[in-house]
């Protein structure tokens, strides 16, 4: 064995692994992140992060072109897994691992793959290179000292010229002979006439404005620069709009809540849902369809208390509230008993938690009302979490469950209640609310 299948074998054991979870197939997410765990992999965060890319359910055309595009943002070396239910999560993890080892496929995909488009010159430019002025022609002239090529200035000395902007300068006549600048201002070139450029003035290139290409409005890589807009004092501030989802980890499957910043602060937002499978599915569980409909409450509960852990830091608890999940999603009461009850004493005990949680989107029972949500919601993210983790427990022992309103929050609302957020805080509010089944999965379930 060489030295680079041993380095690659090694590097295999640290594989990441990019999550897209198509809506209804909760069960292959699930599958695949046990074994993930069993074979020392790590979820990646990011597609830069990644390795792999799994897929878990066939996409539907909006999502597949979001996958497209998250494929192309893996670096070399790379693998893409496309799974279609829980049962094939292992081969097709076997299949990554061993394509991860096969150097020819990745010299071949690396040869294969677009290349990212050179910048083009913009026409209006006429070709002209504005990085230190170095392509422009002048004509002949060496601005010596000043990186304009061929016109000349045989001064020696500048005494205490000032060259912060060769304010006033006029070099229609290529000789030099004054020995004395005076307080001439040379930087930036601000008025300076260069004869045989008809009076064009580059002070920063004169008329001509190139800071941010001239008010051109850019998204560079398709990212939206800053717009202006009004805060809530009056003034004019930037506003940034930022997309959150279809693809993160910890998020609902299939939302996008596209919001508005000033600053760290959300001031606007709207939510849609992306499609959930392909339109020629016949009964919802074929090709694209979810896998099995919805997904058990107690499993449904635990899988958002996973969530809500993750993102709050709480990696122990986190891990605690899976092993419950696993447990009652294989029907193990007595495993899901016992790691539903380690799960309630360490939350109930973890100031932590309640430092990270608590102010998180409080509801008082007039939000409620006017949001139409049900009684659960009441508090802020640790109050929910405190009832969702005493629902689950109670359900896990057997017990008979005390009746709770199984009214979810609807999507629609989204925008509302994180208007007005920190930033930092969006995805906790989410991932503390129990939201309705994306619309895709709530068709199989009346089904």
């Amino acid at each position: 064995m060489g030295l680079n299948e041993l380095l690659a074998r090694f590097a295999v054991r640290a594989t990441t692994v990019l999550v897209v979870e198509v809506p209804g197939h909760w069960d292959a997410r699930m599958e695949l992140e046990q074994q993930l765990l069993r074979r020392g992999w790590r979820p990646a965060r990011t597609p830069a992060d990644a390795d792999v890319l799994a897929v878990c359910g066939t996409p539907g055309p909006e999502l597949a072109e979001l996958v497209d595009r998250l494929w192309e943002q893996l670096p070399g070396p790379r693998v893409r897994a496309d799974i279609t239910s829980s049962s094939a999560v292992a081969s097709a993890l076997d299949d990554a691992a061993a394509l991860l080892l096969d150097t020819d496929h990745h010299r071949a995909d690396a040869r294969e793959r677009p290349q990212r488009p050179e910048i083009s010159e913009d026409p209006d430019h006429g070709g002209m290179d504005h990085g230190g002025h170095d392509g422009m022609d002048h004509g002949g002239m060496d601005h010596k000292g000043s990186g304009h090529g061929g016109m000349e200035h045989e001064e020696p000395d500048h005494g205490d010229m000032d060259h912060g902007g060769h304010g006033g300068m006029d070099h229609r006549d290529p000789e030099h002979e004054e020995p004395d600048h005076g307080d001439m201002d040379h930087g930036g070139h601000g008025g300076m006439d260069h004869g045989g450029h008809g009076g064009m003035d580059h002070g920063g290139h004169g008329g001509m404005d190139h800071g941010g290409h001239g008010g051109m409005d850019m998204a560079p890589e398709g990212i939206p620069l800053a717009e202006g807009g009004e805060d809530r004092d009056g003034l004019e501030m930037d506003v940034l709009h930022l997309p959150l989802g279809p693809v993160l980890p910890f998020w609902p499957a299939g939302l996008v809540l596209r919001c508005s910043l000033q600053g760290d602060v959300v001031v606007d937002a709207d939510a849609s849902v992306v499609d959930g499978g392909s339109d020629d599915e016949d009964d919802g569980a074929g090709a694209g369809g979810p896998s099995s409909g919805p997904a058990p409450a107690a499993v449904v509960r635990c899988d958002r208390v996973v969530a809500l852990l993750a993102l709050a830091g709480a990696d122990d608890a986190a891990a605690g509230a899976r092993r419950a999940r696993d447990a009652l999603l294989h029907g193990d009461r007595g495993a899901a008993r016992d790691a539903a009850e380690r799960l309630h004493r360490t939350i109930r005990r973890s100031r932590l938690l309640r430092w990270s949680l608590r102010g998180v989107l409080p509801l008082a029972p007039s939000d409620l009302e006017q949001h139409g949500l049900p009684r659960r919601c009441l508090g802020d993210a640790h109050d929910r979490l405190l009832v969702r983790v005493e629902r689950i427990r109670t359900e896990a022992g057997g017990a008979e469950p005390v009746p709770v309103e199984d009214a979810a929050v609807p999507w629609a609302v989204l925008p509302e209640l994180v208007t007005g957020l920190e930033l930092a805080s969006v995805r906790l509010a989410v991932a503390s609310l129990d939201l309705e089944p994306h619309p895709a999965v709530q068709e199989v379930g009346r089904g």
